[in-house]
Order: structure tokens, then sequence, then C-alpha cells
């Protein structure tokens, strides 16, 4: 592969980009030049993505038997045992090659009980720092907890009838922008238990469908050890939770969703892994294979293990577990979890994170941009349609563009400084004092060729420690306020701003959306999973589904909001409309109307102003109706306009104006009709 000439699009796109031509120039210089050296060694970067089809425990029925292969470079002696030889941790040991990966054959005749779907098994490791330790083999694809002992312990997945996925044949593409319900299968259930995939698929699946979401995002989905980590602690980065079922629940969980005209992306943790000896893969050939040596490799902030995204085994490891949950279990794409403390060697825990000297100085992991630029490469091979979405918080240049261009090659970034908008407004800003004019800077503060997935919250507001949107909106008053034969100002303000706020948002800040689930009516509690500070108690790692469909709650009003919301945007294609068109910015009565997609949105943001006969000029002339209202008494509105009033614009000054009643804390949104 030769290096690209001539000026790549990025920096053309881009004059600020200028002054840091050399430092792209040689970002995408280190990608080409790991790109060739895998491709001369491996003939393809898809094919070099194999390792999980080599590593792990496979079956060989030629001839009759098992393989066991582990990368263990600096171990001394290695022994697999389980179950199936009576634990005995000496009868089969494994061989050695000249690149560190160590093999054994078990035949089907050489053990009395037979190794195969469902057996137990571990590695005996006599590491370089002379220790011994049973360790799960690092690409094991199912990881068991013993319900006594509390140890996990690898098994092998293998049925003798395959997963059948001869009728799936969705393409993500064909969904538009994503609108993405974030979940965490686990707490999916109202009762206070660890729910399963089936459960998830069963009752969550159409619930999700119904709210008119095009896209799932699977939380948690890679084993870890500790449940409460929301599955941020990985361990076993080839094996499905099995708290949660098998893995071929999780593979109905995604056909079912595909049938349904979903897609289903997963939230993958590549930045970090788990500490744990005993359930993971750190130091587990007595030597750091998979991270940096001593104090560097780990993650202070999170106590974690990080990864040395320069060393080739650190590659093949996680570019095969890209290509692993695509081709094996087909999910359609990505989330990427931490990507800020991947880019920098400083994690993101600095002042001016989002500052110049930050994306092209010394602080920048060269090598994770290589790895991140290589797997969002090998994701477009394996499934060109499939997405990734990146978690960078410091606005990296070049994160959401092209490899080709010069980029990192991620479709969308987070839009994460949206939710922390909104906190700050809500919690240091009194409502007299919301600025018009910087709500709508920082909701369009985005570049157009630059996709963002936007959202209110996600689980990280709504853990134990922080507050959704609701909570800080109305508090405790959410236990006994809520009845809709009850009136209380705390609630009916939480109500009001909770639905604007979700449609300012949808509508001008991204090209995507997303919502934890629960949050979409307003989930009165927070998210705290069992420990022991709470007695290992599952009431708040749950959620209240019933609260949503008791029809004498304002909860349901909140659904049926998000509901419609969702529907406007997507039969309106709000999402691929670009950015608003600021029609009229009235500070002193707190209202906004903009343009979109040929909707008109009115936003008085005011806390009691409602102004008869409001006046604004038109893009078009015509006769319009409202198409949603967020004062509707259906949504717990009052009811102060008639939906099917028709509005007419006239001409002043040859322009166009309509003139509404535009009522306080509310939306309105009007439509050109034929």
């Amino acid at each position: 592969m030769g290096y690209f000439m001539g000026t790549l699009p990025i920096i053309e796109s881009d004059e600020w980009l200028r002054s840091a031509e050399g430092e792209i120039y040689n970002r995408f210089h280190l990608y080409q030049d790991r790109l060739k050296l895998i491709e001369q060694s491996s003939g393809s970067l898809s094919d070099y993505a194999n390792a999980h089809l080599y590593f792990g425990v496979h079956r060989d029925n030629s001839k009759k038997g098992w393989w066991v292969r582990d990368y263990l470079p600096a171990a001394r002696e290695v022994f697999v045992f389980g179950d199936w030889n009576n634990w005995n941790r000496k009868q089969f040991p494994l061989t050695k090659d000249k690149w560190g990966t160590w093999s054994c054959f078990i035949s089907d005749q050489t053990v009395s009980y037979r190794l195969g779907h469902g057996s137990l098994i571990k590695l005996s490791i006599h590491g370089a720092d002379d220790s011994w330790a049973d360790r799960i083999p690092t690409y094991i694809r199912r990881v068991i907890q013993d319900e006594d002992t509390k140890d996990y312990i690898g098994q092998i997945w293998s049925p003798s009838q395959q997963f059948d996925w001869q009728d799936d044949e969705f393409d993500i593409s064909s969904i538009g922008n994503p609108i993405i319900y974030e979940a965490h299968v686990g707490m999916s259930s109202e009762e206070e238990k660890i729910s399963s995939y089936s459960d998830f698929t069963a009752n969550i699946l159409p619930r999700i469908k119904g709210l008119g979401y095009n896209t799932v995002q699977l939380m948690a989905v890679a084993e870890h050890p500790y449940y409460g980590s929301f599955g941020y602690h990985v361990s076993n980065i080839f094996a499905p939770s099995s708290r949660f079922g098998t893995p071929d629940e999780l593979k109905e969980l995604i056909r079912t969703a595909h049938s349904m005209g979903m897609g289903v992306i997963m939230d993958l943790v590549h930045s970090h892994y788990v500490k744990n000896y005993n359930e993971g893969f750190n130091h587990i050939d007595g030597s750091d294979t998979y991270s940096p040596s001593g104090e560097e490799g780990n993650h202070v902030q999170w106590d974690s293990k990080l990864y040395d995204y320069g060393r080739d085994c650190v590659l093949h490891l996680l570019l095969s577990n890209v290509k692993y949950w695509i081709d094996e279990f087909h999910f359609d794409g990505y989330r990427f979890d931490g990507v800020t403390s991947m880019l920098y060697k400083h994690h993101g825990y600095i002042d001016n994170l989002g500052s110049y000297d930050n994306y092209f100085g010394p602080s920048v992991n060269h090598d994770a941009i290589v790895y991140l630029t290589l797997a969002n490469k090998l994701i477009r091979d394996v499934n060109p349609s499939a997405i990734t979405i990146a978690e960078d918080v410091s606005g990296m240049p070049g994160i959401a563009t092209p490899i080709e261009d010069g980029g990192i090659g991620f479709d969308y970034r987070l839009a994460m400084a949206i939710p922390d908008f909104w906190i700050r407004y809500l919690e240091d800003v009194t409502d007299e004092n919301w600025s018009l004019g910087e709500m709508w800077y920082v909701m369009c503060d985005r570049l157009s060729n630059v996709k963002t997935i936007t959202y209110c919250e996600s689980h990280d507001q709504a853990l134990v420690g922080d507050k959704t949107i609701a909570f800080r909106l109305m508090d405790k008053e959410m236990y006994s306020s809520m009845s809709k034969a009850m009136s209380n100002i705390v609630v009916d303000r939480g109500i009001a701003l909770h639905k604007m706020i979700r449609l300012f948002t949808i509508t001008l800040s991204g090209n995507g959306y997303l919502n934890f689930m629960g949050n979409e009516f307003g989930h009165p509690e927070w998210v705290d999973f069992p420990r022991k500070e709470n007695g290992w108690s599952y009431k708040y790692a749950r959620r209240q589904w019933s609260l949503a469909k008791a029809d004498y709650l304002r909860y349901c009003d909140l659904e049926l909001w998000d509901k419609d919301m969702i529907s406007l945007v997507k039969n309106n294609h709000l999402l691929s409309s670009g950015y608003g068109y600021n029609i009229l910015t009235d500070e002193d009565n707190k209202t906004i109307v903009y343009e979109l997609g040929g909707l008109v949105f009115v936003f008085n943001w005011h806390p009691s102003r409602s102004i008869m006969d409001y006046e604004f000029p038109m893009p078009v002339a015509g006769k319009y109706k409202i198409v949603l209202n967020s004062d509707d008494p259906k949504y717990s509105g009052f009811g102060r306009v008639e939906d099917d009033t028709e509005f007419f614009t006239y001409e002043r000054d040859g322009r166009h104006y309509l003139r509404v009643y535009n009522i306080s804390r509310s939306v309105q949104v009007f439509k050109l009709q034929d």
C-alpha cells in the first residue's frame, strides 16, 4: 500500500486543521503501515481477525476430538482440566510453539467422560512469575458461575444443532436514521430479579417496537463478574453474559428484533478490562501480556486494566472480538464505550479537554487511534451496512470522518455535551433566565459533515448518585403526586419541561437519537444494582413498566408523548433534515420559532406568559394545522388550544405571517396542509 498523495479531504473541509496537517498525516500513515503489515502476514484484515476461530476450545470432527489453544507467551507450563477428567490438573499438558501459543488435542477416546457441549473447563498455568493459577481460557465463549462456590469457570458451548440464521437477512441501512433504545437485559423486568434474554425477547422487544424505536442498544453483553459494574468491567470478551441465559437465547433475541424491523447494536467495551485474576485474563501467563507494564497498565479512575494497543496480540484479540460478535450473533454494529479514555494517555481526566493542544499534543495515544481505525475498516469489510458510534466527550477531530478522508471512521459520535447542558440549566439556572440564544447554539453546535447521536440523558444520568431529568424536575413528588386527579405545580412544571426538552433535543442536535429504557415515561427511580450497601437488593435494578400502563397516572401520558414524538420525527424525516432554520428568537417572551423538515416549531419556555395572537413570519404561505401539541390533555397538558384549529397565513410588507395562541411552557408543531 502506498502513501496517500495530495491533501486529505478532512483537511480540505476544515481550514482550522491546516496547522495540524502533519499530525493528521502521521496518524493516517501509521494506520496504513499497520494495515499493510497485517495484509502481508494474513492476506486481509478480515482473515487476520479470525483468532477466535483458532484460539479457545474447538471441535475437530475429522480427528474426532477437541483442540484447546491459548496465547500465553510467558507461561512455563500449561495444563487443561475440568469436570470431564475429574478435575485432574496434570493429565493433559499443552505444548508451546515458537510464537507463544500453547495447544493440546484431546481425543474423544482419551477420557472416560467425553469432552463436549456443556463440559466445564479451565487452564492450570505455571506463570512467568513462578505462580500456579487456575485460569479461564482467554477466548472462551461461555462462562458460568458455580452457585455454591460463586467461582466462574469456562463452559464449552457446542450444541448438536447449530442456531439457524437462515431467514435473517436484516440490513440495518433499511431503517434510516437510528432512533436507539438503550437497554440492559438484566434489569428489564419489573420483578426484583435478573431478567433473561428470553424475557426481553418476549416482553421488551414488542414494547420498543410499539414506541417507534428502530434500534436496540444492548448493554452488559460480554461477561462481567460484578453485576453492579453495569457491564463495564468485562472479564471474558467472547462470552455473552450467562446470567441472562444462553448464547442461543441471545441470538434468538437479535433474530426476533430483526424480524420486527429493528437493528441491534452492542455496547462494546474495548477501553479497559477487569483486573480480576479468577475471572478474566489479567496477568494470565504471569506477565502483562495485554497491558502496558507496571502502573502504566492500570486505569486508576476505573480500577481496571488498560490494553496496550500497540501490541500485535492485543490487535489480534480485539479485532477478532469485533468480527466475532457480528459473525456469530449478527449484531448490526457497535457503540464503542470509553473512546475518550482510549484516545488519550490521560484518559480524559484533564482540564480543557476539548482543546487544540490536547487533540494533537503528546498526550494522544496513537496506537489506540490506529486500533479504532482498523476496527472501523474491519466492520465495513465484514458488514458494510453496520453502524459504529464513538462515546467521545473530547470532540476529537476526525472521530466520525471516513477513513479514506483521513479520519478514524466512526459513523456517529455521541453528542455528550447535550445532557451536560440540560443538567446545568436544570440545576443552576432559574426558568426565567434560560437563554434561548445559548440553547439554540448548544443544540446546533456540530459540524455538518460529522454525524451525531443526540440524547437528553442515558444510563449515565440514571445511575444512583446522579439524577434523571424527571428526578431533577419532580424529585419526591413523583412518588405522591403523579395521579391525574391531583394538581401539583412541581409536577406540572416537570411534565411540561420533560416533553419540551426531549422534542427540542431530538429535532435540533443530531442525526440520530438515544433514550435509556424507562426514561421515555420519566421512570421515578434511579438504577442501583445489588451491592453490600443496599443489602444486595434488586429493588432499584428493574423497570416499573406498570407505571406507564396505569391510565390514572401521568407516566402513561409522558410515554404517549414520546411515542408520538418519535412518530413525528420518523414520518417527517427530521433526523436527516439538517439544521433547523431559526425564524424567531424572543428572549422577553422566552419563545423560539424554527422550521425543520417542513414543520414549524413554536417553543414557549416562559413559566407563566401565554400570549394571544402571537405573530411570527412563516417560510411558506397557506393553511396550517397543529400536528403535535404538548399542551394536549392526552399528554397531561391543559388543553388550551384545540388541535383541529386551522391557521391561515397573511401577508404584510411582502412577508407571510401566522398568529397563534402562544401557550406558556408548551411546544406546538405546525404543518402546511395541502
